[in-house]
């Protein structure tokens, strides 16, 4: 996967990784023990139905304290649930505590604080977080059933933004339409920014070789909670589905890589993960110093109690690619002791089932920051790669080169990740190319990155940008679509009544499920020109190397 650094990074001449870092501005592996697990007490009140109707006053025992939810949708709903200590004061860039205790029953029927994050950039790109703060590790859970017998398959979704904005709390990622299905759906809220990936000098003096991925961290975190009680909700902690899309895709492979999840969970759903490489820890050091001068301290001077009297707010309205390592995590801390590509390459990931796809304009989110896509074609033909033969029929530069971007940064990791992957587990592929049928004509070409969260997740008649639009036939698909992924759940394979079977990818047998207006498995799906991506690699980086 090393060669797949190199040649991105070289063949855009940095266009891919800045644009993206700058985006703020717009079991052959011995599993780790499972933690642990104290016993939960019995629910505090009954959970019975009137009528067939969930009772409007639930009311859980956590290992916190008592939670009273609401009924939305006739699911039962727990919204703002605490699963860590704020991480507010001296705990700023300390690694999550659990929540405290409370007397009484909290009230669990609203949404959280977002995590701080650069005011209105999450409303621009999929939804208004609502207010923003430092005190943010809350998650939400979705359920039809609170008995704790009915071991109800778990779907855990790890919500996107490049690690620098988003909240679990948006309405296009609401739990309730999985719940519908038997799920107990959950979300969350994870450090963003330089309050969730973050390193400094006077952090490595306090804690050395501390932590940098706090934001990952928090998930792990979020994680235990699951396992600790997700039970009392219905929940089945030994079948747990982790699932998130764009940096909630790179951090499901990431919690995949980390030997601190292990155990947490039991299968995965990567959407349009990419490829640009990890920052380094050093790249992170870099960065810190430079935050602690745009916030008015001495850069690398700067001590840890100064940089914890910084106001949050202030991190939030820092921008520029030399002020964050967005949209990446961190290499080179307990969380990731090596870069979640390097993992995978070695085949020392978590060996369980896995999910990986794309979109078929994914490179939408490339071009919202600002790259150059035709600078991109430039490069790769003084790479003497002839990507015109590799898209046939593609005459026009500009829609080439968006192709191109693609499957560089898209299409080529999945299918990359998939195939090494499926020598230690089952993994399947897919390729997403299905709009909304009143959208076809806003979408030229194809799905924008993001865009098959309301049918994966069946929100398309809750999200704002849909619900006016949808058509039956879209629910028609939305249904079918998030049966796959709910099934996985269930059963750790992709199923849909009616619908196609969906084989693994094996490496050997190169099949993709292609989600359009026609759904069907498609055999060596884009083989030739990503076989010829990956093949160049290996060339390119030994003449790189040279130099």
């Amino acid at each position: 996967m090393k060669y797949i650094q190199v040649f991105i990074v070289t063949l855009t001449s940095g266009v891919f990784l800045s644009a993206c870092i700058g985006s703020s501005q717009q079991s052959a592996v011995s599993p780790t023990p499972t933690p642990s697990i104290q016993s939960v007490p019995a629910i505090a009140t009954a959970t019975s139905t009137t009528a067939g109707q969930p009772q409007s006053t639930p009311i859980v025992r956590t290992q916190a304290g008592d939670l009273q939810g609401v009924v939305e949708n006739n699911v039962f709903a727990f919204k703002g649930v605490p699963y860590a200590s704020p991480p507010v004061g001296d705990l700023r860039w300390r690694e999550p505590r659990s929540a405290p205790a409370w007397q009484g029953v909290r009230q669990a029927n609203a949404y959280s604080k977002a995590c701080i994050q650069t005011p209105g950039l999450s409303a621009i790109n999929g939804g208004d977080p609502g207010a923003l703060g430092e005190d943010c590790l809350y998650l939400n859970v979705w359920t039809p059933h609170l008995e704790p017998s009915a071991n109800l398959p778990v779907m855990v979704w790890i919500h996107g933004g490049a690690f620098i904005f988003g909240a679990g709390g948006l309405p296009i990622y609401d739990g309730a339409p999985l719940a519908s299905k038997g799920a107990v759906a959950v979300n969350l809220n994870y450090r963003l920014g330089q309050l969730g990936f973050f390193a400094h000098p006077a952090l490595e003096k306090e804690n050395p070789g501390g932590p940098a991925n706090f934001g990952l961290l928090d998930q792990i975190a979020a994680l235990k909670w699951v396992q600790q009680n997700i039970a009392q909700f219905g929940g089945n902690p030994n079948n747990v589905t982790i699932f998130g899309q764009s940096a909630g895709g790179k951090s499901v492979l990431a919690l995949f890589a980390s030997p601190l999840a292990r155990g947490l969970f039991h299968k995965g759903i990567a959407m349009s993960s990419y490829a640009i490489p990890d920052a380094t820890r050093d790249r992170a050091l870099e960065v810190g110093a430079n935050v602690a001068d745009a916030v008015g301290l001495k850069g690398a001077a700067a001590t840890a109690a100064e940089l914890r009297a910084v106001p949050a707010e202030k991190f939030g309205l820092l921008s520029g690619q030399s002020l964050s390592t967005a949209p990446l995590p961190v290499s080179g801390d307990k969380v990731l002791p090596q870069s979640i590509q390097d993992t995978f390459a070695a085949g020392k990931e978590a060996p369980l089932p896995l999910i990986l796809g794309n979109t078929s304009d994914d490179a939408s989110v490339v071009k919202a920051f600002g790259v150059d896509t035709v600078k991109v074609m430039t490069n790769l033909r003084a790479a003497h790669i002839l990507v015109n033969v590799l898209y046939p029929g593609v005459k026009d530069d500009n829609e080439l080169s968006r192709q191109v971007a693609r499957d560089l940064v898209f299409s080529m990791p999945a299918r990359w990740t998939a195939d090494r992957h499926s020598k230690l587990a089952p993994s399947w592929r897919y390729y997403f190319d299905y709009t909304a049928v009143k959208d076809r004509s806003k979408f030229p070409n194809g799905v924008p990155h993001g865009g098959e969260i309301v049918y994966v997740m069946d929100t398309g008649d809750i999200f704002p940008g849909t619900k006016d639009i949808f058509t039956d036939e879209d629910r028609e698909f939305a249904r079918r679509v998030s049966n796959y992924w709910f099934e996985f759940a269930r059963t750790s394979k992709p199923l849909s009544q009616g619908n196609p079977e969906w084989p693994n990818d094996t490496g050997r047998q190169d099949k993709t499920m292609v989600f359009g207006e026609k759904t069907e498995v498609q055999t060596n799906f884009m083989k030739i020109r990503l076989n010829i991506f990956i093949g160049t690699l290996k060339i390119l980086a030994q003449v790189l190397n040279r130099k």
